[in-house]
């Protein structure tokens, strides 16, 4: 039975988007819970050492004060080990207010409760805390290394030897923060030995397993609801440490308990992405056929936990290279522990490869679009497995003819318009279609309404509303019929809302459970004497709009309201799940994209603004192109925060972050978003799950800044290989 698609492709506005522009969207601070308390947490002013002392004598004695909670007087908690998987931080987490070890700067060491949020932040004020500091490690180029990750294949050093054409060149990139609207923030109530959180998390069970965990209680016992997401970029991947405060401090106080991090507060204790030092050697032939690649990455982590990230696949699976060896290796620094960005690893990766792609074709001659096509494989030479698709050829003429590629003059510095020098310049970028076992629920009603159910998140692309188009199409419903509903741990299981993994598994599950109501309903008719479709073979019967009928008889049908109401049934249900294959791989897995930027440079100043973008994309089939056009747009806008603007600035002296505010750490206004562009090449990925789709809100931020930086050099001659690109770097 193949249903017609009538909502999946289509456009259609979100589903959830009055609720969001007239504020009745509740985010995770904003539910009312009655008999409140207001947390704060007291920040570590050193970045490692040993707290001495705790003095609350002031802050306990003002009005409304509750409770200073610290490891002198909170309770040892459990914490026992997290079984979830998809951990990408190794180690020893962080054991929030259990003993007197500090291992950065602003790592909670005490909290406030109170019964207003201004006396607890007064309050806050008043706790003094005494260190016996230590000089922390802050330096990624200095400090010892973690042992490293290893890939090799071929004879990379011997090939590098005989290649006529070699490039080494070092590429570094700082520390970005996530900074998305919604803060991270939590209430936490408890009910006897229930605990009931209302968090602001991209995962829903990470939440759920970590708060079980720590507090050495059943999975059960812990609900955690989150409806809403004000943009996360990875950051609310995992469950941070105000989390558990929040609820050990409801459980001390035997009330519930609101904490919400300031703007400050998330720059320290919730996740960046790391800082890369990222040296990449290369060997080609005149012609610009790839030989061999070395590449020798260190990468910020913590010292009590281990973060590793994707940042080796590019290397493997972009070109065909039958030579290349790679050392990633982790340098343990005095930080809090990194976390995944938009992007993660892909996204640093395609800098430096993308970036010594355009210095490999400046020193050969070649055309950096041609250069790419002429490197391009026939499989994935790090598995040897087919590419289940593999449409970034398509995504480079379509970008380059869209772009206007043929009209660009090869020499550097030679477009001016007036004061500005004018470049263009473009990359190739990559990143793996992830897909994790993932469940829903679906019932529809006899008066031929469905609600669907998963508890996923919808943190900004879309899912209320792609989800909801899923379910529609394959029950043969108008949307407006359909509920999705999501963000609660008592509905069934949906893996993490990041990796670009929710379309292709959350949605194959909803489709799933959808298709399973469907056969009920074509079953209950066909064998029903009393329907028009008795004896119908259920093969041929589709439904529109609530309509069962066969697709060559259009007339002879009925609706599920009638077919229910005959049968004296109220409700159909079914369970949907969703499963990659397991067992040994058939096939490699990525989506592609080309994108392409023209900046201006003031000859002057040094001052750079980027004019246009365009971003070409195979990721598959696109289920709603006004949200993949929003994933695209702010995935260009990110990159260009990359490649441009931002920077955390650490201080040496004892790691305090310098520019922890929106006002010193920069993020792209609408004066810095030009005209940009998204083109998504047509074609499914049967083989990739049941939809088709590859995933796209990672990809869209993958091969961004190395166009620009690319531009900026065509622009003015200047190979500037750090991030971001600023204004001295030109001068």
């Amino acid at each position: 039975m193949t249903q017609p698609r009538v909502s999946m492709g289509s456009g259609r506005p979100r589903v959830e988007g009055r609720l969001k522009v007239t504020g009745a969207a509740r985010y995770a601070a904003d539910h009312q819970v009655g008999d409140v308390l207001y947390a704060v947490i007291v920040d570590s002013t050193i970045g490692r050492g040993r707290i001495t002392d705790v003095d609350t004598s002031v802050a306990v004695t003002l009005p409304g004060v509750r409770a200073v909670i610290s490891h002198r007087n909170a309770p040892r908690l459990p914490y026992l080990a997290n079984p979830l998987p998809n951990n990408p931080a190794q180690g020893e987490r962080l054991h929030a207010l259990q003993d007197d070890r500090v291992h950065f700067f602003g790592q909670p060491v005490a909290v406030v409760v109170a019964g207003t949020l201004e006396q607890a932040q007064h309050a806050a004020t008043l706790v003094r805390i005494g260190y016996d500091a230590e000089t922390p490690s802050l330096d990624l180029a200095s400090a010892p290394a973690n042992e490293p990750i290893t890939y090799a294949r071929g004879d990379a050093g011997q090939a590098l030897l005989d290649a006529p054409v070699r490039l080494d060149v070092t590429y570094r990139t700082a520390r970005n923060h996530h900074n998305p609207m919604e803060p991270h923030a939590v209430i936490a109530r408890w009910e006897g030995d229930q605990l009931t959180v209302w968090d602001k998390t991209q995962w829903i069970f990470a939440a759920q397993f970590e708060l079980a965990a720590v507090f050495g209680i059943p999975q059960a016992s812990v609900r955690v609801l989150s409806p809403y997401v004000g943009g996360g970029f990875g950051t609310s991947l995992r469950c941070w440490p105000h989390a558990p405060i929040a609820a050990l401090a409801a459980r001390e106080l035997g009330r519930p308990v609101k904490l919400v991090l300031s703007r400050r507060q998330m720059y320290f204790g919730t996740g960046f992405r790391p800082s890369y030092e990222y040296r990449l050697r290369i060997g080609a032939d005149r012609t610009g056929r790839l030989r061999a690649m070395t590449h020798d990455i260190r990468a910020e982590t913590s010292r009590y936990e281990n973060f590793v990230e994707s940042i080796l696949a590019t290397g493997q699976v972009l070109y065909s290279l039958p030579h290349v060896s790679q050392h990633y290796a982790t340098v343990p620094l005095d930080v809090c522990t990194p976390q995944y960005m938009r992007g993660p690893g892909y996204a640093n990766a395609a800098y430096a490869i993308e970036s010594a792609m355009d210095e490999v074709a400046y020193r050969v001659g070649v055309d950096p679009v041609e250069l790419r096509h002429r490197n391009e494989p026939t499989e994935d030479e790090s598995t040897g497995l087919p590419f289940s698709t593999r449409r970034l050829r398509e995504c480079l003429l379509a970008g380059a003819r869209e772009f206007g590629w043929s009209e660009r003059p090869r020499a550097p510095r030679s477009t001016r318009d007036g004061d500005w020098l004018i470049g263009t310049g473009m990359a190739a970028g990559v990143y793996d279609t992830a897909r994790y076992p993932a469940q829903s629920r679906a019932r529809l009603d006899a008066d031929g309404t469905a609600v669907v159910e998963a508890a996923t998140s919808d943190m900004g692309p879309g899912t209320y509303t792609s989800m909801t188009q899923v379910a529609a199409d394959v029950l043969g419903l108008d949307m407006d019929r359909v509920r999705f509903r999501l963000g609660d741990s008592l509905m069934p299981f949906a893996p993490p809302h990041g990796g670009s993994a929710t379309m292709a598994s959350v949605g194959s599950a909803v489709k799933d459970a959808c298709d399973g109501i469907r056969r009920q309903a074509v079953t209950l008719a066909v064998r029903d004497p009393r329907s028009p479709l008795y004896g119908a073979d259920p093969g041929k019967v589709v439904v529109r709009r609530g309509r069962l009928s066969v697709r060559d008889q259009p007339a002879r049908g009925e609706t599920y309201r009638r077919l229910l109401d005959r049968a004296g049934r109220d409700h159909l249900e079914a369970a949907g799940s969703f499963e990659p294959p397991t067992g040994e791989a058939r096939y490699s897995f990525y989506g592609y994209a080309a994108t392409f930027a023209e900046v201006a440079v003031d000859a002057r100043l040094g001052i750079v603004r980027v004019r246009r973008m365009l971003g070409v994309y195979d990721a598959g089939r696109i289920i709603n192109p006004v949200l993949a056009d929003s994933q695209a747009i702010g995935g260009m806008v990110g990159g260009i925060g990359t490649a441009l603007l931002e920077h955390t600035v650490t201080d040496p002296r004892d790691g305090r972050i310098a520019n922890a505010n929106l006002a010193d750490y920069l993020v792209p206004v609408n004066a810095d978003v030009p005209a940009l562009r998204a083109i998504y090449v047509r074609g499914e990925d049967p083989e990739a799950d049941p939809l088709g789709v590859k995933g796209l809100g990672e990809l869209v931020h993958v091969g961004v800044a190395p166009a620009i930086a690319n531009a900026v050099f065509h622009a003015t001659g200047r190979r500037v290989r750090e991030l971001p690109i600023t204004a001295e770097m030109l001068q």
